[in-house]
């Protein structure tokens, strides 16, 4: 039991899902700033922002300049979230190469981020993603709610299953399981992931998206791999949440999913200690503190 090794690739959302539940608004210069703080952590893929329409997520109206001003490193991966072809547009001409993008398995949920049915947005997700792949864009596609709704309560397993099994045969690079609203249990996250993992092509990743709603991200996180995930979401201080859901507080923290990863033997290359002094600093921005733990712990270790 627990006998972990190898890497594990974090994702880091702070620019996208961290930020878009903000009033306070980031500039490019501000958001270029954090960018390369998590750069120089040691965090090899970054959620840069999300091209949606600005009045529905205005604190994401400047991506297309973030990544225009932006200037690529060796070794890390700069991905965006897209919501429909639009997106999809203006991601090509901002020449991003890593994009996500997500269904939901909720119809309330679905409906009140897309204002579509879990089948509308299905059957338009499969033209987007098609269009990505044939553009030679890496794609990740999401199952939101895919765990737990924060208006519907449970989700039927086998409809998760169904849209990852889609995901497989249209062929996108990896598959992203999100508890977003944050109320899933180890037992539940192991389960389906084992599940989804044995629909899946061997050659199609997959990802956990966990928030900590209810304190058990960090669990879900080991649950995710003792079913054999090596990708994760998080975002730097714990900051996050959907601006669609009543009470989806924040994702799990890079820097506590970070040093937890080193603690059980695995390898992610970053410094859990250079992420808190950039969450400290995100909380001086923010003017409050962040809810990520190893950022206010001096634990005199190395990461």
């Amino acid at each position: 039991m627990y006998h972990f090794a190898g890497n594990v690739l974090i994702e880091d959302e702070f620019l996208r899902d961290g930020l878009q539940n903000e009033a306070r608004g980031f500039s490019v210069a501000e958001k270029l700033h954090f960018l390369a703080g998590l750069e120089a952590a040691g965090v090899r893929r970054i959620q840069v922002g999300s091209f949606v329409h600005p009045k529905w997520v205005p604190q994401m109206a400047n991506t297309d300049e973030v990544f225009a001003s932006l200037t690529p490193k060796p070794g890390v991966t700069y991905t965006a979230l897209i919501l429909n072809m639009a997106g999809l547009d203006r991601a090509l001409v901002a020449g991003v190469k890593h994009l996500s993008i997500s269904v939901s398995a909720s119809e309330t949920h679905s409906r009140k981020n897309l204002n579509k049915s879990v089948d509308e947005a299905r059957a338009q997700i499969a033209s987007i993603l098609e269009r990505a792949l044939a553009e030679g864009i890496a794609v990740r596609a999401g199952i939101q709610s895919a765990l737990g709704c924060g208006f519907e309560g449970q989700i039927d397993p086998a409809r998760a299953l169904e849209i990852a099994r889609s995901y497989g045969e249209i062929g996108v690079h990896e598959v992203n399981i999100a508890d977003t609203a944050g109320l899933a249990n180890p037992v539940q996250v192991y389960d389906l992931c084992a599940r989804v993992r044995e629909v899946l092509p061997a050659a199609t990743a997959l990802s956990l998206h966990l928030h900590d709603t209810r304190g058990l991200g960090m669990a879900n996180m080991v649950a995710g791999l003792e079913a054999g995930v090596r990708i994760f979401d998080a975002a730097l201080g714990g900051l996050g949440g959907c601006p669609f859901i009543p009470k989806a507080t924040g994702n799990i923290a890079t820097e506590d999913a970070a040093f937890a990863l080193a603690e059980m033997g695995l390898t992610t290359g970053i410094d859990h200690r250079a992420l808190g002094a950039l969450t400290r600093e995100a909380e001086i921005t923010l003017g409050r503190t962040l809810p990520g733990r190893m950022a206010h712990i001096d634990t005199g270790e190395t990461a």
